[in-house]
């Protein structure tokens, strides 16, 4: 079963039964919620925690997503689950690795399962203070993980724009990495999924939460509002850039609209603009 790309198309309750032996709690089944892709499965337990169960091909395990929880749980001043404990296992059977790791239950929803949102979400004054906050410690935060590099943001926006651009990143802070609508939560704040943290362009998080929200222009607006300094300095502007590189080209691959699309190719015009002169 090497081949399994899949958990919600696989049987894998022996899987959960040794989770539960192994940490001695039960899981409630019904409760699980997988990942986009299946790679993923979470779990409430009765213990009051969460557990979230992930598999690798042996030859993937050495991949920063693998260990990226683990590693933010050094992370302090940061709104996120706290990992508890963990453990991992081979299964030769299915020619994969397993991890299993319990961390405290956020019980506020997600914003928006899709990633995006076409309503204002009516955020309070307090959760954008609390946004800043959590990002500003995590920007501050020294790691050699890297979330986004140089050489993979300048070819995405050559692919998109050609070379007209200077796309060289002068500033590099610390970033969650993958910071839309539906890794945050409310009303109470909490930053989910923390497989692919690490550095990146200054204004990373704050530009592709902006993306997202493109849909809700007083959104939009909120966010360059919130994060002024980081997103008008050029690292932030080329981080815009990026954003709009990467919709632009998935549209171009599968002709989908999403309600950021349209926005994006506007505000691509200006960035470039601005990036040129």
């Amino acid at each position: 079963m090497g081949s399994m790309t899949d958990l919600r198309q696989h049987p894998h309750d022996d899987v959960l039964d040794l989770v539960e032996r192994t940490l001695e709690l039960s899981l409630e089944r019904s409760s699980g919620v997988y990942g986009n892709h299946g790679g993923t499965a979470g779990f409430r337990t009765d213990q009051g925690t969460w557990l979230r169960l992930q598999w690798r091909s042996a030859d993937e395990i050495h991949g920063q997503s693998w260990t990226g929880t683990e590693c933010a749980s050094v992370l302090t001043s940061v709104a996120k689950p706290e990992l508890m404990r963990a453990f991992r296992w081979q299964d030769r059977e299915r020619g994969v690795v397993w991890r299993a790791e319990e961390m405290t239950l956020i019980t506020a929803p997600i914003i928006s399962a899709s990633g995006s949102i076409t309503d204002d979400p009516g955020l309070a004054d307090a959760w954008w203070k609390d946004l800043a906050s959590s990002l500003g410690a995590l920007a501050g935060h020294r790691t050699e993980r890297v979330c986004m590099s140089q050489d993979h943001l300048s070819r995405r926006i050559a692919e998109v724009f050609g070379e007209t651009v200077n796309t060289a990143i002068g500033e590099w802070t610390t970033a969650h990495g993958d910071l839309h609508w539906g890794n945050v939560t409310a009303p109470e704040l909490c930053l989910l999924d923390w497989e692919d943290w690490g550095r990146g362009p200054r204004g990373l998080d704050a530009a592709t939460l902006w993306g997202f929200s493109l849909g809700v222009p007083e959104v939009a607006g909120r966010v360059q509002r919130e994060f002024a300094e980081d997103l008008q300095s050029r690292s932030g502007k080329v981080a815009q850039l990026l954003f709009c590189a990467n919709v632009l080209r998935a549209h171009a691959r599968s002709g989908k609209t999403m309600p950021f699309t349209e926005p994006a190719q506007e505000a691509s015009g200006r960035l470039v603009a601005e990036l040129s002169s």
